[in-house]
């Protein structure tokens, strides 16, 4: 992806804590035509060596194409926002603000075991915030059984990770605040998680 210096996120470090923070991400493959699918994908080891793991449908179109050392790129994506000039003390340009870290990864097919444990993992990741989670072990064998049969597990291996965080680096600090308290105004979700973001990154 197109990656200005200043925007720049490439650390081990903050890949690792954002595909933990935004794990639903874009799949692409190559099949036929480029293929596409979004699925949730965690990750597995710490920032220095990890690898990701996930599971589609076997009616997803792109099933066929997978196999063992395809590449695969994933895209995760945190929150964005359309920034007005308006919001500027000096007339400017306006922009979007986003931040998005992109792997490619190389795939490798996971036996039924893994499959299993990768599911037990998922469910209990995403169980663990809920009012009352999930006992996993209440799934009936033949549920699990039955839906082995529909779905293939994966893991993917990094071959190359980059990363960015375009939060408006540069601007002076009255600025930030202006556009910071702007987009606290808008009611949607990713306009006040993309001004936490840009306070954050100001220390404001």
């Amino acid at each position: 992806m197109y990656n200005p210096p200043k925007y720049r996120k490439n650390e081990s470090q903050f890949i690792h804590d954002f595909i933990q923070e935004y794990p639903f991400a874009t799949t692409v493959l190559q099949g036929s035509r480029l293929l596409a699918t979004h699925v949730p994908v965690l990750i597995e080891g710490p920032a220095q060596k990890f690898r990701l793991y996930a599971h589609i449908s076997n009616n997803n179109p792109m099933w066929e194409y997978l196999r063992d050392d395809k590449e695969m790129l994933l895209i995760f994506k945190g929150p964005d926002a359309y920034i007005s000039s308006s919001w500027y003390a000096a007339p400017d340009i306006p922009t979007w603000d986003y931040s998005a870290v992109h792997v490619n990864a190389r795939i490798r097919l996971q036996s039924q075991g893994e499959l299993q444990r990768s599911l037990e993992k998922l469910i209990a990741h995403f169980e663990k915030e809920q009012e009352n989670p999930l006992d996993i072990d209440k799934i009936p064998q033949d549920v699990w059984t039955e839906n082995f049969k529909e779905i293939t597990g994966f893991w993917l291996e990094p071959t190359e990770m980059v990363g960015i965080a375009k939060l408006h680096q540069g601007f002076p600090k009255s600025d930030i605040l202006n556009i910071t308290e702007q987009l606290n105004k808008h009611p949607s979700c990713p306009m006040n998680e993309i001004g936490a973001l840009i306070k954050k990154q100001y220390g404001v």
